[in-house]
């Protein structure tokens, strides 16, 4: 299966960075999933959860005030705070 790049980045920290199968967040028009081979893009997220799915495993993240971009299989979340489980930021 085809794999992505992916970057979450909080504003003062790399949070996450690796290959995935899907990521998949709250925009400003609704959640969207992203997959290898995703058309490119760009959007403005809302405060919400973030998962990114790795094999059999998905990371689970809160972010606010951020975007997010997609170009070819490279996917950029970057926001304002990052929360991932067990810590506050």
């Amino acid at each position: 299966m085809a794999e992505l790049h992916v970057e979450l980045v909080a504003a003062d920290r790399m949070v996450w960075e690796g290959t995935a199968t899907m990521v998949s967040a709250r925009g400003v028009e609704g959640d969207i999933g992203i997959m290898a081979g995703h058309t490119p893009m760009m959007t403005i997220l809302t405060d919400g959860e973030v998962r990114i799915t790795t094999g059999g495993a998905t990371e689970t993240a809160h972010v606010s005030s951020g975007f997010m971009t997609v170009d070819r299989d490279n996917v950029v979340i970057v926001a304002e705070s990052v929360e991932t489980a067990g810590q506050r930021s």
